[in-house]
């Protein structure tokens, strides 16, 4: 590095070099500069005061840095670092004010949404919760002001532009912070409502019935026509709903794979987990369970419900045979034996109870179920019984055997 380089380095706080050019150019008089030191000593006390005391030196000596570097910030990022500009604002206005905006500055900055996750944000404003870390900003640089306030205007237009898409579909700010989810799942899943023609926010069940919809109308993410953005969508909030939009699309061949349940894909799968939203509702979830469970029972028994049929269903399930409700003679009889060669598997019958009977029936088919073991397998399994009269007249008295 050259000493012509070192030499123009310049490490003083900004608002000494705007306080210098002004005095060197004639902007700044000696009236201005006494009313400067007139005001700086009460605003060193007010800091230190609102920090934590006034009484110590070092506070006050830190209070000056604080001071300082306040009124640096506010200059140069108005003035955009022109120090003609920035000295006609120490003129025009009064010391005090000028470290008031740069205090201003910081706590806006510091109310402002830290990352676009709603259950992460209080949205509460500046308070005296914050004063630590406002006294931590106060002594930051203005390169680090600008990075923090990209990101964090960065946070904020993805969490206005969720709650805008959100409000469309039904859903207010509010439930949106108790449902404590990231913006952009909010506003993926808004994305999709309206590629399927959706008008509310759906809860799992709908979602599921969305995705399912998705697949069996586009076979392939090449199919998929592009997802239009609301009409009303105000113009500032359109490049980050936009670049969501080419998340999903970039989602879609994962989306539209049939071979993957949706419950595996987006609840499951480690880089969909949090990625799309959806209303978490037990009630609705466990009716729909209760629902589909009662079909998938229905078909199972096709529609029997005394104990006959259901011991001769979970005998079948134990032997590893296909699910019924009713034997012949004949297969009765090569059920007994494929018993007597393989064994019953108890698991299987009380897994497949848990897995499709109703929830309010299971704990009384497993007592039936476990009942009946008891009582039956020894005569089931036995090998003395070589002409299966001992097996067969058991199946006919507990289980379903047709004549």
């Amino acid at each position: 590095m050259s000493q012509q380089s070192v030499s123009l380095f310049d490490a003083r706080p900004f608002f000494e070099k705007a306080l210098a050019y002004g005095v060197q150019h004639g902007i700044i008089d000696q009236t201005k500069l006494d009313a400067i030191c007139q005001d700086a000593p009460k605003g060193m006390v007010q800091i230190a005061r609102y920090f934590g005391t006034e009484f110590l030196r070092p506070e006050l000596e830190k209070a000056r840095d604080r001071m300082v570097n306040l009124v640096s910030l506010y200059l140069e990022h108005s003035s955009g670092g022109d120090l003609r500009r920035a000295a006609e604002s120490l003129r025009d206005n009064s010391f005090l004010s000028r470290s008031k905006g740069g205090s201003d500055m910081l706590k806006a900055l510091i109310a402002m949404p830290q990352n676009s996750h709603f259950g992460m944000n209080e949205g509460t404003g500046f308070t005296d919760d914050h004063i630590p870390l406002l006294a931590k900003w106060s002594l930051r640089t203005l390169p680090e002001y600008q990075a923090e306030l990209a990101l964090r205007q960065q946070a904020t237009l993805l969490v206005n532009a969720a709650t805008r898409m959100a409000e469309t579909l039904g859903l207010n700010a509010e439930e949106l912070e108790e449902a404590g989810k990231d913006a952009e799942a909010v506003i993926r899943t808004a994305l999709l409502a309206r590629l399927s023609r959706r008008t509310e926010m759906p809860d799992w069940v709908a979602f599921e019935k969305l995705i399912l919809a998705l697949r069996k109308k586009y076979p392939s993410a090449d199919s998929v026509p592009a997802i239009t953005l609301p009409k009303d969508l105000p113009p500032r909030f359109v490049p980050v709903v936009e670049r969501v939009q080419q998340s999903v699309l970039v989602d879609m061949p994962k989306i539209l794979d049939a071979k993957l349940p949706a419950r595996k894909l987006f609840d499951q799968t480690p880089a969909f987990m949090g990625r799309y939203f959806w209303l978490e509702d037990a009630v609705s979830e466990v009716d729909h369970f209760d629902r589909n469970a009662s079909a998938a029972w229905n078909k199972a028994t096709g529609g029997h419900g005394d104990d006959g049929s259901l011991l001769t269903l979970f005998l079948c399930v134990a032997a590893g045979s296909p699910p019924k409700t009713v034997l012949t003679e004949k297969s009765a009889a090569t059920l007994v034996r494929k018993i007597r060669k393989s064994g019953l598997k108890l698991d299987l019958a009380s897994q497949y109870i848990a897995d499709n009977a109703p929830q309010h029936s299971q704990s009384d088919y497993i007592q039936l179920w476990e009942a009946f073991v008891e009582d039956a397998e020894s005569t089931l399994v036995s090998d003395r019984d070589y002409a299966l009269n001992d097996a067969l007249s058991l199946l006919r008295r507990e289980c379903n055997i047709a004549a």
